[in-house]
């Protein structure tokens, strides 16, 4: 049975109901429960931009159009999607008429709970592209053909946004933890807990058009303030507040002016005291006066973690602020021996609770940014059936945990009066970007099979709606820091770096034998710290060089400043894929290991060892190279030298 109602086109068929509504320019909201009525979350879904369809029903089913978008909804509930030419964009793959008996829509009843729900899709094109979809650690820009786990990782960001060559963008809109998969004969959707069928769906003329529409809804990122333009010095770990200061002092003697430095880690006495150990951080207030009169922003690493030790377990625990586990004992990571649980960060009397202790410790000491790491949150085993927050099963509802984390500040942060809130998540969800998150790639390996995979990563990030993205510079794990082979790594991924949206120095380098400051097991003092990861710890030829691209991105701010600019008026990524730029451009849609930083920047690094040169593409149009001044016709691949001290880097002339 088919009906209308206002704005609304309504299925109904035994106990399952379908609603298709008109949700922004050219895109439409689908939902489908066979439970009695659909839940109230709108999830990743922060506004709904006025939108009115045009809805016609006839003998064979009925049509809803908005815009350059129309929705085909025929009497057996197959539902096909049309873009503004006429072409299908979407179609369900039904069969459940035929002897195979497969669903379009497939709700298949857990136990005593809900529902394992599998959304299946007709690859309508073999040479469909699909690119989003978050961070994952793989070489792939093109996902057609992958197998994605919808769930958190270390290093593994779920945002379940695509865009599509066939011209469409859509949001899985369900935060339950599942599996996408895009086949060459199907596409299909997983959820393995849910209530509801939820997915949003736009149609576009270019990728841009349909970050843009995303953006809409889902929200954009704020203002980038100015100190995130520049330089964020980072290690493992400053173990102390004079080691902390004298890093910046250097910076300032050497003329190097950083923006933010930052605090790791294990500053506190305990997981979940949320403040600083005052044997190694005797005068936070002071500490951060002195920097501010540097021009420099203070950082403070934050995790969601609260162990048996800590001042706050026991409140936490008895208020229900705390992740629960179904099964064993409630324990989800050990970090150094100690049971923790992460705080519940989709209850909001528990971000509440927690937002409270990091301001009496924190900002009121003049903390203005926080490193929320853990974000996902980790786990020991990821077996997230164990695991129940407030907003329901992990299963259910896991994925929406790294926006909560994130909310918790920035809504904190904007009662405070503050804007243009940022801070550093190792994870997001869809539209975690309206909470100012700058997302990095996680605990990846200084190799450069892992530095390639994190330009994939970040260009899809972009074009899942997160265009604030970075990553540890050198990779975050490295045994020796004297290897000139890490060191030649550390060179290629400083050079990418200058030209993606933060410039952040950071990792774990080995070897581990400075010793701990103390032989307690908990505080500020036990634990390891790595060597020394200032710009000038490398040796003179790798500090003239890191010097050098220093000097480049410093140059650049006026520019740097437009793309974060356009990332909050329409969702623009920072780095972008050379499709992006060129959609009309055939080639540019096969490339993904050079890239466009914002619209005038071609970028091609490096990812080899002792590679000295390499091929570029460059689109049609006149490019200079920015090294020495030498201009080139487009629309042609060309051999570019590639030094130790530079990659080769084109700008788009008008």
């Amino acid at each position: 049975m088919i009906l209308t109602r206002d704005n609304l086109l309504i299925y109904r068929y035994r106990n399952e109901t379908v609603h298709v509504e008109p949700w922004g320019a050219n895109a439409v909201r689908v939902r489908a429960t066979k439970n009695p009525a659909f839940p109230e979350n709108d999830w990743a879904l922060a506004s709904r931009p006025s939108a009115q369809a045009e809805i016609t029903v006839s003998p064979e089913g009925a049509v809803l159009t908005n815009g350059k978008i129309r929705l085909s909804l025929s009497n057996n509930g197959k539902i096909t999607v049309y873009n503004q030419k006429d072409e299908r964009i979407l179609e369900e793959d039904t069969r459940k008429f035929c002897a195979l008996k497969i669903e379009a829509r497939e709700f298949r009843p857990i136990p005593g709970g809900d529902y394992h729900l599998t959304a299946r899709f007709q690859s309508l094109d073999p040479n469909e592209r699909i690119y989003g979809m978050g961070q994952y650690q793989q070489p792939y820009l093109n996902l057609k053909g992958t197998d994605l786990e919808l769930a958190h990782r270390n290093s593994q960001a779920s945002v379940p946004f695509m865009i599509s060559s066939l011209g469409y963008g859509l949001l899985w809109n369900n935060p339950a933890v599942g599996r996408a998969v895009f086949g060459k004969n199907v596409t299909s959707f997983e959820a393995f807990s849910t209530q509801a069928l939820d997915y949003w769906i736009v149609a576009g003329d270019t990728p841009a058009e349909l970050i843009e529409a995303y953006g809409s809804v889902a929200g954009t990122v704020p203002m980038m303030p100015e100190y995130g333009l520049g330089f964020w010095q980072c290690k493992l770990r400053y173990q102390t507040q004079e080691e902390l200061l004298h890093v910046a002092r250097e910076y300032k003697r050497q003329g190097l002016p950083i923006d933010v430095i930052v605090i790791d880690f294990f500053h506190w006495p305990h997981q979940g005291d949320w403040k600083f150990d005052p044997a190694y951080w005797p005068d936070p207030k002071a500490m951060i006066e002195e920097l501010k009169s540097m021009g420099i922003q203070l950082m403070v690493s934050i995790w969601p973690t609260v162990e048996t030790d800590s001042e706050n377990y026991e409140e936490m625990l008895e208020n229900g602020y705390l992740i629960r586990c179904d099964r064993g004992v409630d324990t989800s990571f050990i970090f150094l021996d100690k049971n923790t649980l992460p705080f519940d960060a989709t209850n909001p009397e528990a971000r509440g609770y927690v937002w409270a202790k990091v301001k009496e410790h924190y900002y009121d000491a003049g903390v203005r940014l926080f490193w929320l790491d853990e974000a996902e949150p980790e786990y020991n085993i990821y077996d997230f059936d164990n695991y129940r927050y407030y907003s329901g099963p992990c299963l259910q509802t896991g994925n929406i945990y790294p926006s909560c984390y994130s909310q918790a500040f920035y809504d904190g942060m904007k009662a405070e009066g503050e804007e243009n809130i940022v801070n550093l998540l190792r994870c997001a969800w869809a539209g975690s970007q309206k909470y100012g998150n700058v997302v990095w790639s996680g605990d990846v390996p200084s190799t450069f099979e892992a530095f390639y995979d994190q330009l994939q990563a970040g260009l899809n990030m972009g074009l899942a709606g997160i265009p604030w993205w970075t990553t540890d510079i050198g990779g975050f794990m490295t045994d020796d820091v004297n290897d000139p082979d890490f060191q030649q790594l550390l060179i290629r991924w400083y050079e990418f770096a200058v030209y993606s949206a933060v410039l952040r120095m950071h990792g774990d380098r080995g070897p581990h034998n400075i010793p701990p400051l103390d032989d307690r097991d908990f505080g500020g003092g036990y634990l390891y710290t790595g060597q020394s990861n200032e710009l000038w710890s490398y040796g003179e030829e790798n500090y003239r060089i890191m010097k050098k691209y220093y000097d480049i991105r410093i140059s650049m701010h006026d520019y740097i400043k437009q793309l974060y600019d356009e990332a909050s008026e329409n969702g623009s990524p920072l780095i972008r894929t050379m499709f992006y730029e060129f959609p009309d451009d055939k080639k540019c849609w096969e490339l993904q290991d050079q890239y466009m930083f914002g619209s005038e920047y071609l970028v091609a690094p490096i990812f080899h060892l002792n590679e000295f040169e390499r091929e570029v593409y460059l689109p049609e149009g006149r490019w200079e190279d920015t090294r020495d001044g030498k201009v080139y016709e487009g629309g042609q691949t060309i051999r570019a030298a590639a030094p130790i001290d530079s990659i080769p880097v084109f700008k788009k002339m008008a």
